[in-house]
């Protein structure tokens, strides 16, 4: 089992940018698609973004496209989300997560194809 361990969240007015950070034990990383979702108080936790463990392919949700990045490290073992033009709705609980299979060429957004998550870390948007 891999533990992933998210850091970077904080309290940033409208506008601003924060930048997650996730990193993971164990020598697979790579080998792995890796994905962020949120959730924000009473509601499903939601897909955010994916990235392929090869880097080379990204996936958005649309509310965030254009504002957020999502990008990885593989020598550090290591995932980002750099997110820009903050809003208030983008406050939520941040979670990193691993894909269930390794080298899978396709990245997914539904969190059940997803097996290993971080505790969170509370991104807050004030306006």
């Amino acid at each position: 089992q891999v533990q992933l361990v998210e850091s970077g969240g904080g309290l940033v007015q409208a506008g601003g940018s924060l930048r997650l950070s996730c990193a993971a034990s164990g020598r697979t990383f790579s080998s792995y698609n890796m994905g962020w979702f949120r959730q924000a108080p009473g509601k499903e936790r939601q897909f955010v973004a994916a990235i392929k463990w090869s880097g080379d392919r990204t996936y958005y949700t649309d509310s965030v496209k254009g504002r957020f990045t999502i990008s990885r490290d593989n020598a550090k073992n290591t995932v980002y989300l750099q997110m820009n033009s903050l809003k208030p709705d983008d406050t939520a609980v941040y979670y990193c997560a691993k894909d269930r299979g390794p080298l899978r060429a396709n990245v997914v957004a539904v969190p059940y194809e997803y097996n290993d998550w971080g505790q969170g870390t509370q991104v807050t948007v004030s306006s």
